[in-house]
């Protein structure tokens, strides 16, 4: 297994931006003659891309499911386009990241093996640009995420830990556009040839942003989609996601073997 940190100079933001990547390639392993299946990873506000290695067991994991993972850092942008210029955070994540990595890394280029996820922020990113870009991928990954400002708003700018609108700008016409998740989804469950990604989401039943988690949970079955979701006991911490993570892994088709993901399931494991 190989822990790489890459810096690329990316057109979508013109600047250099860091990246880590587990690589599952082991001199002590045989040679894997396929190219690897992918997960984007996205972390959460006030993080960057080392935070997964070091709050959870992701590298082992990733060993020893195959599986090459990739994560960068998105500032504190929640992977939207931004108002400002050079800062289009939706198309660093859903298009350019992949096509990078993939001319970098023996990465399959195939929609089925190529996966995104995240936690909080990271959870909201990549809902938003699983969904944007659902010819990219397959599966999607939210853990706790925070949809709060869209799904269940308040209008107190104090209740805002970063106040988002100096992401997303008027918050009322982002609330329609494709920044929301659900506007995304719908528009997406609408097209009669759309290729709806597999979904699942995680939430710890005392986390804030369950209420908002379980909003779009309706949403994502009212609109016919593929969803695993689940519930524990947890707050929104590492222990909840170390926990996570595991199960995501576990969720994703890695085995060619593989009939398909859990379909259309509501689990909700609550003590």
């Amino acid at each position: 297994m190989a822990l790489l940190h890459v810096t690329f100079t990316s057109a979508a933001l013109k600047r250099s931006v860091p990246m880590d990547v587990i690589l599952p390639v082991d001199g002590l392993k045989p040679v894997c003659d396929k190219p690897f299946k992918t997960l984007y990873l996205l972390h959460g506000l006030l993080g960057s891309c080392g935070d997964w290695i070091n709050g959870t067991r992701i590298k082992r994991w990733a060993e020893a499911k195959n599986l090459c993972v990739v994560m960068p850092s998105g500032d504190n942008c929640f992977y939207v386009p931004q108002e400002n210029p050079h800062n289009d955070y939706g198309r660093f994540i859903g298009e350019e990241l992949v096509q990078i990595t993939r001319r970098m890394f023996p990465l399959s280029h195939r929609r089925e093996d190529t996966f995104i996820g995240g936690l909080s922020m990271g959870g909201f990113g990549a809902l938003r640009n699983g969904l944007k870009y659902s010819e990219t991928f397959g599966c999607i990954a939210g853990l706790s995420n925070a949809l709060h400002f869209f799904e269940t708003p308040d209008p107190s700018v104090l209740a805002s830990l970063f106040h988002e609108e100096c992401c997303f700008g008027d918050m009322k016409l982002a609330a329609q556009s494709d920044k929301n998740p659900r506007m995304l989804a719908q528009q997406l469950a609408k097209q009669p040839d759309a290729l709806l990604p597999r979904i699942y989401m995680a939430c710890g039943t005392e986390d804030s942003l369950l209420p908002s988690n379980r909003t779009f949970r309706d949403c994502l079955l009212e609109n016919g989609f593929d969803l695993t979701y689940e519930e524990f006991p947890g707050d929104h911490n590492w222990d909840f996601w170390d926990m996570t993570i595991q199960r995501v892994l576990d969720w994703l088709p890695l085995e060619d073997d593989v009939q398909g993901i859990n379909s259309g399931n509501v689990k909700e494991h609550v003590k």
